[in-house]
């Protein structure tokens, strides 16, 4: 791939699957750093972003704080810039990442929906519904259909749970995270490339692939992750498709 100025990694699934980094993508990002700008833009909701940077630093990675573009990180900062607060579909600990904004009031002008695991749960899902027939934004921190999760099996991720109450209250949410193409080019923007001159590497056949071109953005997706061979059956095509993020320099022939 030829004139490359700017490298968007996704994360889980890129860079580690479970608990464990792909083999050899240690080496690549490190390889990599001094070469490209780059950014690792993550749909993972259940933790912050800095306990997603922490554990990606734990496995031998070296990213910047400024380097990581997270969608729940996102979604927060529209909540703070409007001054309002939000009733969240959340875990735990991303709602413990919202601090004050967080909240049960119904009459609140935003709701705030992110991967929360065990806590998708009817009190919490009628909650929202109500909050959002009153009036409010719905947010929607990451719609993906599902994840590669720690057992090594799919799990049904947030964007189940946003169509439902989309459905329910008659609304249609903001994707803050991917695939929005504005999420892409917030990060492109940050490191002073243009969308031409990048590419995302990628395991969501959905939002990173579909999402990066959507965005004018050059998509290579990985066989590692949540990836499945049918993924390459139907109307999206990646502009490249390698093993695993490992083989990127190749590709790059750096």
């Amino acid at each position: 791939m030829k004139n490359v100025k700017g490298i968007l990694f996704d994360i889980g699934g890129v860079l580690y699957v479970g608990e464990s980094p792909v083999p050899g993508a240690v080496e690549t990002i490190e390889m990599l750093q001094g070469r490209y700008r780059m950014r690792f833009v993550t749909n993972s909701t259940r933790r912050p972003p800095e306990t997603i940077r922490q554990k990606l630093i734990r496995m031998g990675f070296s990213i910047g704080s400024e380097q990581l573009f997270s969608a729940l990180g996102a979604a927060r900062q529209i909540v703070e810039e409007a001054g309002g607060r939000a009733v969240t579909i959340l875990t735990e600990e991303a709602e413990k990442y919202f601090g004050e904004l967080h909240c049960i009031d119904t009459s609140s002008p935003f709701v705030v929906v992110g991967d929360a695991g065990e806590n998708f749960n009817y009190p919490r899902l009628n909650r929202a519904f109500r909050t959002l027939i009153h009036g409010a934004r719905l947010i929607a921190a990451a719609e993906n259909r599902y994840f590669k999760d720690a057992d090594g099996e799919l799990s049904m991720d947030a964007g189940g749970f946003v169509k439902a109450l989309e459905y329910a209250a008659g609304v249609e949410a903001t994707v803050v995270g991917k695939p929005s193409p504005e999420f892409f080019h917030q990060a492109l923007h940050s490191m002073g490339v243009k969308p031409e001159e990048a590419i995302m590497v990628g395991d969501d056949i959905e939002s990173d692939i579909a999402g990066a071109q959507r965005a004018g953005i050059r998509a290579v997706l990985v066989r590692t992750g949540k990836f499945r061979p049918q993924d390459l059956e139907g109307a999206i095509f990646p502009d490249a498709v390698i093993d695993s993020v490992a083989e990127l320099p190749k590709l790059l022939e750096v």
